[in-house]
């Protein structure tokens, strides 16, 4: 039988708008069939990823729709679907529960299956749909409470109004910004004869500045003595420092020489970095014979000790050169702390030799009958796992290879193995272990790993939309399993040479309703003689907590690993310490601070109970949340839009300075605020730094990744780097958000004028996020800024795409007709264009 095949199918996908009857939204999905046969018959069904939940009944057009797990939903045809003939389309509506706003929140990754539900079904790609634009305000707002003003061209003028165009002697020269750095006279040439003079307990880090000499054109030798460029380890004296000293450095830039003194080799390293960013700008795109360096002194250590950033891979699959691209960058802007989110729901990405079955399986998305091949797609990634962004994983020697390259460049990798919930991919993976291994008639080995209770009739759903994705802690073989792979995590760490201090569990996000109908967890809870699933879970953390201790490791998790639900006199539970894991060597990362939920001061709350905590706060911190309210930005926004001003602007020691408005615009109510917890001098102690978070739902390959992560990951730095700016001590509202602004304006400069041009050269060019140009015609006259000083701004007045050719804006133009408008880069790449 001739079927069309998926190829053959196009869909067009629009929101009709949002805030229908109450907090839903109706959407219009179009398919149209371009081959020459009709679609008709009910044996199909076409799959598609979606992260919001659908009303059945609220479909039109022919078609029933089904949740099947996770984001993955079903339409079949209906009795009344009949025949889609060639060359013709059929409309299908649907509501949903709250709103779509974005691109990022448009169906993907379709695929029809024909011979559905039966041994012969076989799937055929369709691909993602065409978007059509958001324009009307009932299609860019979330409901009629939504004060966030959809950006616009005319707003982001606005928005960069408070900044300025600096003469290169107001910018700071390094980022982040150290602690003391003073101007001499004249400058040092680094060529070919500069010797880089070491000792051997520095050969490490005089390599990697041979190497990063080279890369700018120089490449100097390395000797025992001589002058030149010294590295050594010694006394660095930093007044007033209260961080992590260390990591301190003193760099002296002379005409005779260059000196970097640290006080280990993680300070020498750091002052490296430095050095690197006092070269010529110039060099890092286009590498010179010699490189002149100004003649400074600079003393820096410092401001927390916990310098982080974190990527997703589970939920899409990063390479490992994407990963070591990161790592450069971190290593650049003094970022010392690599928490490697490597297994999930969906997907397992780290070889366990032990256990092959977690790769062979878990790392795999696609169609599939019974998930005994592969797991199913989410995310978009479609039926085919091959050359997806669903799949993948890094092998035992490419793991090796990260962790070797992180340690050289002084960076702690942390590994995430996220349990018990967030397990759905290791489930199945063990699911088909056990099938195997008793089809072999293997009983005993085939129950040793297995991570489900087939018995459980527990009715749960994850924030994800997961069923089943939460490992039954009653069976002993989850213990086993962790044992395992914590060992043979271990053997990694220690044939890469790499510090093993601490294993992230995840431990977030269990839904309510896990356990609880198992078979197995409530005989081991009446054995036990436990009489809640609290209790049931701190066992599973102790355990956790015991296995990790006799690795010597620290136990890492979201901020659910130590906390419970006190419940109230009014019935109602509230989140609380909890009281039995201070004192176990336990770090939460804290991220829930939404404005407006109500879990603002749990990190504060933490911290002053005693745990040492790691501030993760998503309304600064979530790097994959969308740069802004534009439907073409990229990212979710459940937590906001963080623009890199965000990171810029949080702080870390006191997160009311800067909390002004909730999710959806409204004012804060500061006496709720002025309640909430404040640090104690014992808590502001327990606050190990801060952290940067990148989750992979829409990081679908590598330059979504690097536009996502940077130039954010610059803000961040200096604040975790940078001493506190001292905001949060003025009093005075105005004076403090002129101050702010002042400093704002500096650090754009910085990345206009410096930092972002660096990149244009580095690794071969970095894919951060070019910010797009603010733009506004009064009067006849054509005026615009951007939001990083420094970079070039072009436009066009016949409606053409801008290019290196065009006109640059430098100041108010007298202009007519439609104005297009793009920012470029020092290389020439582009943002998106600005029409006005």
């Amino acid at each position: 039988m001739t079927r069309p095949a998926g190829s053959q199918l196009k869909l067009t996908w629009q929101n009709i708008g949002n805030h229908v009857d109450g907090d839903n939204f109706e959407c219009e999905l179009t398919l149209t069939n371009h081959s020459a046969t009709a679609l008709s018959g009910n044996d199909w069904a076409i799959y598609f990823s979606f992260c919001r939940k659908v009303h059945p009944d609220s479909v039109t057009g022919g078609v029933g729709i089904k949740h099947i797990n996770g984001d993955l939903w079903q339409l079949t045809p209906t009795a009344d679907f009949g025949t889609l003939e060639p060359g013709a389309s059929r409309k299908i509506t649907y509501r949903g529960m709250f709103w779509v706003i974005q691109n990022t929140d448009a169906p993907l990754g379709f695929y029809i299956v024909y011979d559905d539900g039966t041994p012969a079904a076989h799937a055929s790609a369709i691909g993602d749909p065409e978007i059509i634009a958001f324009t009307r305000p009932e299609q860019r707002n979330r409901n009629l409470n939504d004060k966030v003003t959809p950006v616009t061209a005319a707003s982001r003028f606005d928005d960069n109004a408070m900044l300025s165009l600096l003469p290169a002697a107001q910018t700071g020269l390094i980022t982040p910004k150290p602690l003391s750095l003073t101007k001499g006279h004249g400058e040092f040439v680094i060529d070919a004869a500069t010797l880089i003079v070491h000792s051997d307990d520095l050969a490490a880090e005089a390599a990697f500045l041979q190497q990063s000499l080279a890369d700018l054109g120089v490449r100097p030798s390395r000797a025992a003595a001589g002058a030149g460029i010294t590295l050594q380890i010694g006394s660095v004296e930093v007044k007033g420092h209260t961080g992590a000293a260390e990591e301190a450095y003193r760099l002296e830039v002379t005409s005779a020489g260059i000196s970097i003194t640290g006080a280990t080799a993680a300070g020498v390293f750091n002052g490296i970095q430095s050095l690197r960013q006092l070269l010529p700008v110039s060099a890092w795109v286009n590498p010179a014979p010699t490189l002149a360096v100004p003649a400074v002194i600079v003393v820096d250590a410092p401001r927390f000790a916990y310098r982080g950033m974190h990527i997703d891979v589970g939920r899409n699959f990063s390479s490992k050169e994407t990963v070591l691209r990161l790592l450069e960058v971190m290593a650049l802007y003094k970022l010392n702390k690599f928490h490697f989110h490597i297994t999930d729901d969906e997907g397992w990405r780290i070889e366990i030799p032990t256990l092959p079955e977690l790769t062979e399986i878990g790392s795999r998305r696609g169609f599939t009958l019974d998930e005994t091949d592969q797991v199913v797609p989410s995310f978009g990634s479609g039926a085919v796992a091959e050359g997806s962004h669903g799949t993948g994983f890094y092998t035992r020697a490419d793991f090796i290879e990260i962790l070797r390259f992180a340690t050289d460049r002084h960076i702690e990798v942390i590994p995430e193995i996220d349990v018990p919930g967030h397990a759905r991919a290791a489930i199945k993976a063990m699911n088909t272990r056990h099938q195997r291994l008793l089809a072999q008639g293997r009983v005993n080995e085939a129950e040793e790993y297995l991570l489900a209770d087939f018995d459980d009739e527990s009715k749960y759903e994850s924030v994800q939309l997961w069923h089943d994705n939460v490992i039954c802690i009653g069976r002993e073989s989850a213990y086993r399993f962790i044992e395992t792979v914590v060992s043979d995590l271990h053997a990694m760490f220690e044939e890469a040479g790499a510090p093993f201090k601490a294993l992230h569990t995840g431990g977030d996000e269990i839904p309510h309703g896990a356990w609880e109908g198992s078979p197995i967890c409530k005989a081991f809870m009446a054995e036990q003689g436990f009489e809640t699933i609290q209790q049931l879970q701190d066992y599973f953390l102790g355990r956790f907590r015991d296995v990790l201790q006799r690795h010597g490791l620290a136990v890492a998790g979201w901020e659910e690993i130590a906390l419970i639900k006190e419940q109230q006199a009014d019935g109602s539970h509230k989140l609380a310490p909890n009281p039995k894991f201070t004192d176990a060597n336990f770090r939460p990362y804290i991220w829930n601070n939404v404005w407006g939920w109500g879990q603002e001061d749990i990190a504060y709350q933490l911290a002053n109970a005693g745990y040492k905590v790691v501030l993760s706060n998503v309304t600064d911190l979530y790097f994959d949340l969308a740069y802004a309210k534009d439907p073409e930005e990229p990212g979710y926004y459940w937590g906001g839009f963080i623009e890199t001003r965000k990171p810029f602007w949080f702080c870390p020691l006191d997160i009311y300075t800067t909390a002004t408005t909730n999710l959806f615009g409204h004012d804060l109510d500061r006496k709720q605020l002025d309640a909430m917890a404040r640090l104690t001098d014992t808590g502001t102690q327990n606050v190990l730094g801060i952290q940067g978070q990148l989750w992979g739902e829409n990081a679908r390959n590598a330059g979504r990744v690097e536009y996502l992560a940077c130039p954010r990951i610059i803000a961040l730095a200096e604040r975790a780097w940078a001493a506190d700016p001292g905001w949060t001590f003025i009093a005075d509202a105005a004076e403090r958000n002129d101050k702010m602004n002042a400093d704002w304006n500096e650090f754009a400069n910085r990345l206009g004028q410096r930092d972002l041009v660096r990149l244009d050269g580095f690794l071969g060019g970095y894919g951060y996020r070019i910010p797009l140009p603010g733009a506004k015609v009064d009067g006849g006259k054509l005026h615009a800024n951007v939001s990083a000083p420094g970079l070039t701004v072009r436009y066009t007045t016949d409606g053409s795409e801008p290019t290196v050719f065009s006109a640059i804006y430098g100041e108010p133009v007298a202009v007519k007709g439609e104005i297009k408008l793009a920012t470029f880069n020092s290389t020439g790449r582009k943002s998106r264009t600005v029409t006005v």
